[in-house]
Order: C-alpha cells, then structure tokens, then sequence
C-alpha cells in the first residue's frame, strides 16, 4: 500500500481541489464562484510539483512513464483551465449580473469544475496504472465526467444530444476492452502488468511451448479495440465529429485532449506487456522476440496488422473527410482522428532497441507528440471559444458561437491575437517548420524509417500532405480582408469573457515557446520512452502470482 500511497500525492492533491471547487461554485458570493477556475489552476500547478517531486519509476515496462506524463497533463490541464473559464453558469451569472438573485439549484458551475478535475485525475491515473483494475478504473474516472461535460457545457438541445451518441459508444468501448481485460486475466493467472509481461514472455519461450496463449492475444486485441474508441480510431469514430460540433468549442477542445491522452497511454501500456521484439545478435539472454522465433523490432503479427489497419484507415478517412467540412468544429474533430493515426505509427514503430536516441524511439515520440498536439489544438479551439455571432432563428434571435470557416475572414486584420493563434495553431498541427509540430511529427517518421515500417512512412507522407489542404484553408481565410458576405447575413463579434480570451494569447505564446525550448521536453520523453523487455535466461525473473514478484526493483531517478 505504501508504493501505491507513493504513486498517488499528484492526484490527493487534485482531489481536495476538487472538493473545495464543490463547495466554492454553489456559494452565494460571485467572487467566491468566479474563483473556481483559479482554484482548478492552482490545484494542477501543486500537482505538477508534487509529480516532479515525489512520483517514482513504477512496476511496469515503462518504469518512467508516469513523471513525464504526469507533467504533460498538469501543463496542458493549465491552459485547458483557461480555456474553460467563463463556459459554465453563461446565462445564469449574465442575469445575476442584471440584479437577479442567485439560484443554487439552477448553477452548474460546481459541477462542472469538479468532473473537469475528476477527469484529469483520471487521465493521471492512466499514467501511473501497473494493473489492469487499476487501468479500467482511470479509464472510466476520465470517460465518465466528460459525458456530463458535454450535457451541460451549453443550454441547447444539440449538447444533451451529442452527450447521449457520446455516452453509449463511451458504453461500448468500455464493455468491449474489459472483456479483452478479463480474456488476458484468464490467460495469464493475473492483472499486474509485470506479471503479465512475464507470463506472456514464458508461454513465448521454448520451455512454455513456444506459443503464447490464443485466450491472451484475443484478450489484448479486444482490448485495443475497446479503448481505440478513445482515441476515436477508425472505425470507432463516428461520435466524434457530431460530438465536438454539439459541444460549446471550449469543451471540444477538452475532449480532443483528455480522453486521446488516456487513451494512448493505455495503448502504450498494453502493447509494453506483450512488448516490441528485438535481441541483440549472439545475446546471452532469451527475450520474447527471440523465445517466439521472430526477428526484427516489431509486436507480435496479430497486434502489428491490427495497429496498421487502424493506423491507416484512421489517417486517410479523418484527412478526407476533414477536407469536406465548413465547420471548423467538425474540421478539428477530423483532424483530431488523423492524429490519432500519426500517433499509433510510433506505437507501432516501438521504443528501438536499447538506448534507442529519440529519433529512434517510437514510444518517446508518441508521448512528445501528444503533449505537442495538446498545445496546437487547445490554441485552434480557443480561437472558435473567443468568437460569437448573432443567429437569427424563428424564436428569436440567439447568440451562438462562430463555427463557420468564413467566420474566420480577415481575422488577422480585425483581431490579431486571435488571427494569429489561428494560423500559428493551424500550422503547427500541420507540421510546417519551425513550429512545434514540425519537431513533433519528425521523430514518427524517423522512428518508422529505422523500425523499417517504408510503407506506413509514406503513407504518414501522403496524409499530411492531404492535411495541408484543411489546415492552409483555415490559415488562409484569417488573411482575407474585406470579405465579400452573404446580405444580411450575422456579423461575428467577440465573445465576452476575457479569460477564454487570455486562452488565445497563452496558447500562441506556449505554441512559440516550446517551439524553441522543445529539445529539453525530447529528453524527458526519450527517459519516459525507455523499455525494459522481459527478459529469460541466467537469473531471469519467471512469472508467478506471488505478490513479492510483482514489486519493482528499487530504481535510482535520474
């Protein structure tokens, strides 16, 4: 208990602020609700600290996974919290604001702040998670806030809509990888992920028959498929597009981060227990690629053709069909799909053999490219968050956000922040240097030459050179000056909240920052990349279900 008591001081942390949230957005005093996204701020910067300080190596393949990524979720839980400010109680504080009394009872605001946290503790759990209880558990803490989320992030009926589709495909996703969980229990005797791994290795080797059980492949492909929903993988994606575009864009651009992250960080953990196979040439030592009899750095054929089936088709339809869209809502949600693609290429690729550089390690660029797409995102969507229009319907006349490409005419000229948020954003997910994209997506391709995966390289190729249709149209029309408009069409105004504004304005600043600081983030994925192999031989360590063999050799950080 006290290893696991060791693991958890980021999210305790995160979980009093979540209680103080609770009690701070019902109070009668506006101050005092106002500070919740303040108070949400504070909370994620004391878990950061408390990861770098405290978090140590964990019993999985990954030993230094968590710190890098607890860090990653507390920085862009950061600026997510901006760009939430202001979303919740619109309506509500707006009449206050007029002289109407304050009514707990119709207030969301504590709510709302509450399932934003339990959802990022959730995401970080994900990243500590040395069991597959433990990793269901953390997949659900963050699924489940965030149907909620959707519900009440605006008062029209399109939002409770996308909040069902999204809640019973979440439901499917969730019964599907348990049942692969459940499959991997009954064919390895336990849900520890290192005595997984051991297992898997010893059933693989020539003592265990030389074959790994068919209940255990069958139970990781289920699972993989299960959480691909997550990342929104073709052809578990179809709740995405409707899903964002339902959304207010401040909650969109949430879910194009949190749930993506916890997904793929389960990916990573599930394809680390069966694991990359690579030896060293005349090695002493048996690893799982050599007990199976297969060469190469690659994972077992079954899940390799499963990742670059879902690789492929997740690039080319989220690209394509990004390119047919005029909703810049439903243009992002694509692009968060085609994304999804990139990233499963370095999971294929695989961490390299030992002392594997980051260009080399597969792993690593999956975790630096995630926290860079995070960034890139959160500034596109803050964009569309800041931005708000007149709609004239039959009831009458409604503020709604400006979801429209045309919406983005001559933003450049007429609000500037904004303007150029929208293009450094839009080209930095596009991947054109010297933007932060660019030192994202390089390490997938180099990691994919050097797995020798040429073919999943030049579709990678050809995909973002689809993107750049989508992503150079959304840069282009925020240079369009006097744009010719449709009579009496709605104008755009600004939205009212300065701190969805100041969300703009911190995301171009992190966007051109890391830009220029992004070497030191490499070296911190390249330690958080590191794989350590099951390894069979002289003093190996075999599987058993005894609990002392599950605990860690004590680790020195670096």
């Amino acid at each position: 208990m006290e290893h696991k008591l060791a693991l958890l001081w980021p999210e305790i942390a995160m979980f009093a602020t979540t209680c103080l949230v609770l009690v701070l957005g019902l109070s009668r005093t506006r101050l005092l609700r106002q500070s919740c996204a303040l108070v949400c701020g504070v909370g994620l910067l004391v878990a950061g600290v408390l990861a770098v300080t405290t978090t140590p190596a964990v019993a999985t393949a990954l030993p230094n996974l968590p710190l890098y990524a607890k860090l990653m979720v507390a920085a862009v839980g950061l600026v997510l919290t901006l760009l939430m400010a202001g979303s919740a109680d619109r309506e509500l504080e707006a009449e206050v604001s007029r002289g109407a009394k304050f009514d707990p009872i119709r207030s969301v605001r504590a709510e709302f702040w509450a399932f934003y946290m339990f959802s990022l503790t959730g995401l970080m759990l994900c990243c500590s998670a040395d069991d597959l209880i433990w990793l269901f558990l953390a997949l659900e803490l963050t699924s489940l806030p965030t149907y909620v989320m959707v519900a009440i992030s605006t008062r029209r009926n399109r939002s409770m809509e996308a909040a069902v589709k999204y809640f019973f495909l979440g439901a499917l996703g969730a019964a599907i990888f348990l049942y692969g969980f459940a499959l991997i229990y009954g064919g390895t005797g336990s849900t520890s992920f290192l005595a997984i791994r051991d297992a898997i290795a010893l059933q693989a080797s020539p003592a265990g028959g030389g074959e790994v059980n068919p209940l255990v492949m069958l139970g990781l492909v289920l699972a993989l498929v299960g959480v691909s929903f997550k990342i929104a993988a073709v052809p578990m994606h179809f709740y995405t597009p409707d899903v964002y575009e339902g959304s207010s864009a401040s909650m969109a651009g949430f879910l194009a981060f949190v749930p993506k992250a916890a997904g793929m960080l389960s990916i990573l953990a599930l394809c680390s227990m069966v694991g990359w196979r690579f030896s060293p040439a005349g090695s002493g030592t048996t690893t799982l690629g050599a007990a199976a009899g297969l060469g190469g750095e690659q994972l077992p054929d079954v899940l390799r053709v499963l990742l670059i089936v879902l690789a492929v088709l997740t690039m080319t339809i989220g690209n394509v069909l990004a390119i047919m869209q005029h909703s810049i809502k439903r243009i992002l949600a694509y692009s968060s799909i085609a994304h999804s693609g990139y990233m499963l290429v370095g999971v294929i690729a695989g961490p390299g053999p030992a002392g594997s550089d980051f260009t080399r390690n597969g792993v690593s660029a999956v975790l630096f490219y995630l926290f860079c797409y995070g960034i890139m995102t959160i500034g596109a969507f803050s964009v569309v968050a800041c931005l708000e229009k007149k709609s004239h319907d039959p009831s009458g006349e409604e503020t709604v956000e400006a979801d429209d490409v045309d919406d983005l005419k001559g933003l450049v000229q007429t609000r500037p922040v904004l303007g150029w948020t929208m293009v450094i954003s839009s080209m930095g997910l596009l991947g054109l240097p010297p933007l932060l994209g660019f030192f994202g997506k390089l390490p997938l391709f180099t990691a994919a030459i050097g797995a020798g995966e040429i073919p999943l390289v030049l579709i990678l190729g050809l995909n973002s050179a689809i993107a750049a249709y989508y992503y150079l149209r959304l840069a282009y029309v925020c240079f369009v000056s006097d744009p010719e408009r449709v009579p009496n069409a709605p104008a755009v105004v600004e939205g009212p909240f300065t701190p969805r504004k100041m969300a703009g304005v911190v995301s171009m600043v992190c966007v051109v920052a890391l830009a220029i600081g992004g070497s030191r983030l490499t070296d911190w994925a390249t330690l958080a990349g590191t794989y350590q192999p099951a390894v069979l031989g002289q003093g190996a360590q075999q599987a058993t279900p005894a609990v002392e063999s599950l605990m860690p050799v004590a680790q020195t950080r670096p």
